[in-house]
């Protein structure tokens, strides 16, 4: 793969925030797909370079915060987003590049808006006296599992979804970045055999990837110190800000 001197710089600090996002900040993910997408041919190519860095970032979260994960919140997904990379694999192949980042963008900002419309509920509520919350409406895990799904396979963009489940679910940022990495490990891996039958992962992607992956294990290692150092309320707030600029870069773009 032929790039400029600048492509190699931007190439380079995406796989390096690849790391950074599995074991430090969640929500990086979408800046690195931005730059992926960017200065890769096509949005498609990219995803299919960005999906082994992915795994690679998620083995090891996994590894380093596989105590602090919670396999309660993660059983209300796993169908969906399984049904949501099915639709996904089956519109890759019908949809544009344009099309599916604003399909994908406007995916988030729906519920990022949704979710911020319940935080004002809550904080109401709590200004009331009433301390306790709302139960969330049956529909909210298999929408946001079939989203991810489908947004993970046509753009790699499921992080801001996943962000909203587990700021709803009240994970403290410990169980939050185990409980995710869980959850990407195995959707990621999941959707392997599809990308593969689309040819977006073949011999010279999978080329490229051995040379940007040291710099997603020195990114994870960065993001380990990071997500030590930053409280749980800056935690929530960075994810959540960075999961509403990716909708709308998506969406505008």
């Amino acid at each position: 793969m032929t790039l400029d001197l600048w492509q190699w710089c931007a190439i380079l600090f995406a796989a390096l925030l690849v790391g950074v996002s599995k074991t430090g900040i969640a929500g990086l993910g979408i800046l690195f797909v931005a730059i992926f997408a960017s200065v890769l041919p096509s949005a498609k190519q990219a995803s299919g370079v960005v999906l082994p860095l992915l795994i690679v970032g998620d083995i090891i979260a996994v590894v380093v915060y596989r105590r602090h994960m919670r396999w309660m919140h993660l059983w209300k997904l796993f169908p969906w987003a399984a049904i949501g990379v099915l639709a996904g694999w089956f519109a890759m192949g019908r949809i544009t590049d344009a099309q599916a980042r604003a399909l994908t963008g406007a995916i988030i900002i729906t519920f990022i808006a949704m979710h911020l419309w319940r935080r004002r509920r809550a904080a109401k509520r709590a200004a009331a006296g009433i301390t306790s919350e709302p139960a969330l409406p049956l529909w909210f895990a298999p929408a946001i599992g079939i989203f991810a799904g489908f947004t993970t396979l046509i753009a790699n963009a499921a992080g801001p979804l996943a962000v909203i489940y587990f700021l709803a679910m009240r994970l403290p940022k410990m169980e939050f970045i185990g409980t995710s990495a869980v959850f990407f490990m195995i959707i990621n891996w999941f959707k392997v055999p599809f990308m593969v039958s689309l040819g977006l992962i073949n011999a010279e992607s999978l080329k490229f990837n051995a040379l940007l992956i040291p710099l997603v294990l020195l990114g994870a290692l960065a993001g380990r110190w990071l997500l030590s150092r930053i409280n749980q309320n800056l935690f929530e707030t960075i994810s959540l800000a960075l999961g509403a600029l990716a909708g709308l870069n998506l969406l505008l773009r």
